[in-house]
């Protein structure tokens, strides 16, 4: 049977994503499938999310590494084919993730009106704004879960419901309470940061608002929630950094701190780590076996957040030149290079687009370049390609990608085309040569694929 269609029992997504040549995967999505309308009732609010968060939940882990591994190869024919590469690039097997449930050491819920009509409801979306059936869910059930970070989001709930103030759910409507973000590390650390909009409060009605908060946490009902850490940000904007607007610790250690191959490392409220730390320790792991740094090279690390990379591997290089441009996330690095006594790292602070054209002529070739660059799902600025690809000295480039189908696909062309004067891509081309997809994000359709570019 190759039509899915012919099974209503199948929900659409089931339909869209199970590959219809992969006969074990439609056996036992028919027999979801089929189960579910023995039931005779619709998905709960619970499953509506799970299929939303974490899509993949359905299937066994080995049929969720399958899946993605025939993603990968789709990315890879379709950049082959914008290449006009008859070549077929290596893609090695996957690299499953250590942990599969509970893996995820930041979560951000979000406020809105939940199932019973509550606007007070702390949890994920379901449903668009433009449609006007947004509904908030908990996610205490998400397979990639941790217990920890549901607590606190109850917890943040029962606040917020106990408290006069409304939530702000459309900043145009006024309201305060806002998202919390949970950080935890693999020893039990754990910090908090609740997002606040001021709207028209005064000083001292905002102190008394947060002295409740921190009552309810350190000593309340609350403290269950063990933190170490509970940070406030003040912010009229959707989004807003350090810098905008300073997260302001209200009780507490300032970091919360992760071992990872050895070293250890600080994390700030803001600053970015790879949201599963046992999967970050095979992904890092594994981009150090793939740079085949000697010793001599100097070794740029591209958007290197903390400086888990560069610090993982300043002893098989002469030099690490990290770039980042949260500011506060380079504080952390340079703060874990001095604490785990690594000396030859040094992390700039800026846009990397900005930073990077204008050091790349001051470096050393002679002992040789090597590059990692770890972007964000937007890719890097073309500024940053024109810069690595025009630095003849860099001869191996690893690219690790969350979303390689997206903008990112434009940046590996411009790294391996024809030299391109328009574009100012003088350079000689990279070739792509061997790819290695990582699964960092059990139960969802994502991971992260490890590109090899040489010359």
């Amino acid at each position: 049977v190759r039509n899915l269609a012919i099974y209503p029992c199948l929900s659409n997504w089931e339909k869209r994503v199970l590959p219809l040549s992969n006969p074990l995967l439609r056996r036992d999505a028919c027999k979801v499938g089929l189960r579910r309308t023995f039931r005779q009732k619709s998905p709960t609010w619970e499953e509506r999310l799970a299929d939303a968060v974490t899509p993949l939940w359905r299937l066994n882990y080995e049929e969720q590494l399958q899946l993605k591994v025939e993603r990968q190869q789709e990315i890879l024919r379709e950049l082959s084919s914008r290449l006009s590469n008859t070549d077929s690039v290596p893609l090695l097997p996957i690299i499953p993730s250590p942990l599969r449930n509970g893996y995820r050491n930041k979560s951000t819920f979000s406020v809105n009106k939940g199932v019973d009509g509550n606007p007070k409801t702390v949890g994920f979306y379901i449903g668009t704004g433009k449609s006007g059936n947004v509904v908030c869910v908990g996610g205490g059930h998400l397979l990639n879960m941790p217990e920890k970070h549901a607590l606190v989001a109850r917890c943040y709930e029962d606040f917020i419901r106990q408290s006069p103030l409304r939530p702000c759910i459309v900043f145009s409507d006024g309201g305060h309470w806002r998202e919390v973000t949970v950080r935890t590390t693999s020893a039990g650390g754990a910090m908090a940061i609740v997002y606040f909009h001021p709207q028209d409060l005064t000083r001292e009605q905002k102190s008394q608002h947060k002295a409740k908060l921190v009552e309810y946490f350190a000593r309340g009902p609350g403290s269950v929630c063990r933190l170490d850490s509970l940070y406030l940000q003040e912010s009229a904007m959707t989004r807003c950094s350090h810098q905008d607007s300073p997260y302001q610790l209200l009780y507490g250690q300032p970091h919360i701190h992760e071992e990872l191959l050895g070293f250890r490392f600080r994390i700030s409220a803001d600053a970015f780590f790879q949201v599963n730390t046992a999967a970050a320790a095979v992904l890092y792991r594994t981009v150090g076996e793939l740079t085949r740094v000697s010793g001599g090279e100097t070794l740029l690390d591209v958007c290197c957040g903390t400086g888990a990379i560069g610090i993982s591997l300043s002893s098989k290089v002469k030099r690490v030149i990290g770039i980042e441009v949260m500011e506060q996330a380079v504080e952390d690095a340079r703060h874990n290079a001095e604490t785990n006594g690594v000396r030859n790292c040094e992390f700039l602070s800026g846009k990397a687009e900005a930073v990077l054209p204008k050091l790349m002529p001051s470096l050393d070739s002679d002992s040789g370049l090597t590059a990692v660059v770890n972007p964000s799902r937007a890719g890097l600025h073309y500024r940053i390609i024109r810069a690595l690809r025009n630095h003849l000295s860099i001869r191996r480039l690893v690219y690790i990608s969350c979303k390689p189908d997206g903008e990112a696909m434009r940046n590996f062309v411009e790294l391996c085309c024809s030299r391109n004067e328009q574009k100012k891509l003088t350079g000689e081309p990279f070739t792509l040569t061997l790819a290695v997809p990582v699964d960092m994000f059990p139960h969802t359709t994502h991971c992260e694929l490890l590109l090899v570019f040489e010359r």
